[in-house]
């Protein structure tokens, strides 16, 4: 069977680059690896974006591969019958009609607060439907909850450079999931405190997918990208049999 492309599909104040270091050792090893930017406005429209990339840039064999609500994306994007098999980092798996807010309400999250000014910036920008904002994360929050595995001074990085979700997006409900009659992975941070492992757990177990634990915070492909790899490589093992 052909090697399968890799698709990697970043998450929520992420880009690319917070894929490098799979990227990297995956390419080294031969692999096709693509990184489809995601754009962070809602999962409709994202899930198109990417489903597009993937039909016209790699039309054979793909492992697709989702961070954070890059797991929203690609459950949702995920449905050509070219995705072999799909693996999940720190990420959301959804299930039909579900929406990222309701999945984090009394989960433990440090973004489910009764103020969410309280660690998130809300800003307006140009075009927005309504009553929409653009969410960044404030660097305490940066700091605290999402990457406080990583160096300081890379946490100042992701503070300054991330990109930002729209709100409507974390209230767009997701369609119906790829994970249904596709096999799963996924990593689970246990140190995560955006999307509690709990939480993770339940939705991959829901999903049927391959549990790997890894004592990380909600960037653990950044902190520790072997376990990342290692799931991906597992993926594609099963894929090439």
């Amino acid at each position: 069977m052909t090697k399968p492309t890799i698709v990697l599909v970043h998450g929520a104040w992420a880009d690319g680059s917070s894929w490098n270091p799979v990227a990297t050792e995956l390419q080294s090893q031969g692999f096709t690896v693509l990184v489809p930017p995601n754009l962070l406005h809602g999962v409709a429209n994202d899930a198109a974006n990417v489903a597009s990339f993937i039909a016209q840039r790699a039309p054979g064999p793909v492992v697709l591969v989702g961070h954070s609500y890059g797991g929203f994306v690609i459950t949702n994007a995920g449905t050509a019958d070219n995705v072999k098999a799909l693996v999940y980092v720190d990420a959301f798996i959804p299930d039909e009609g579900e929406v990222v807010f309701q999945i984090l309400g009394g989960s433990g999250s440090a973004l489910d607060v009764p103020d969410p000014t309280t660690v998130l910036d809300l800003i307006a920008y140009p075009g927005a439907p309504e009553g929409d904002l653009e969410a960044f994360l404030k660097p305490d929050t940066v700091h605290g909850a999402f990457a406080q595995d990583l160096p300081e001074a890379d946490r100042w990085l992701i503070a300054a450079s991330q990109r930002p979700i729209t709100l409507s997006a974390n209230t767009t409900p997701s369609g119906p999931p790829a994970w249904k009659g596709r096999p799963a992975w996924a990593v689970v941070g246990t140190e995560d405190r955006v999307i509690p492992p709990a939480v993770q757990r339940s939705m991959a177990e829901r999903a049927g997918a391959t549990i790997t634990e890894v004592s990380a915070s909600h960037v653990s492909m950044v902190s520790h990208p072997d376990v990342a790899i290692a799931a991906i490589l597992a993926a594609v093992a099963a894929v090439e049999e």
